[in-house]
């Protein structure tokens, strides 16, 4: 592995991590009020719409900071799944007016993730190349 490696995962890290955490920022100001709604009407409990401060504040502070990285990488995606199936299903298979994917920043956040998930964290993180679970 070479320092470019590192520094790549670490971009990777940073970017997708904070640009998630600013979603997660703006439900800790604004509350979770439509989530608890689309919950209801699948009739699914409402306290199952606080795992969205797992997937969009816990998850992208671990990821950023490099600490229990795929932990936290796992809490976005499975966000960013509880996110297509609760709001974005039925732009699965549409287009943008741009030509591109309807839900083409989804896509980005959700893969991603995954690729942070497969990566970790790399040397440049707060727990070490062999940092548990980095």
């Amino acid at each position: 592995m070479t320092a470019t490696d590192d520094i790549g995962k670490l971009v990777l890290r940073v970017s997708v991590g904070a640009l998630i955490l600013l979603h997660g920022i703006s439900k800790l100001q604004n509350g979770i009020h439509g989530i608890i709604g689309m919950l209801g009407s699948l009739g699914l409990p409402p306290f199952l719409a606080y795992g969205v401060y797992f997937g969009e504040v816990v998850g992208p502070l671990l990821v950023i900071i490099g600490l229990f990285t795929r932990i936290g990488a796992l809490l976005m995606v499975g966000n960013m799944l509880a996110a297509f199936g609760l709001a974005h299903t039925q732009e699965l298979f549409s287009l943008g007016q741009m030509g591109g994917w309807a839900l083409e920043l989804q896509g980005m956040f959700l893969f991603g993730s995954i690729a942070i998930l497969l990566l970790g964290a790399g040397r440049f993180s707060a727990g070490g190349l062999n940092g548990k679970f980095n």
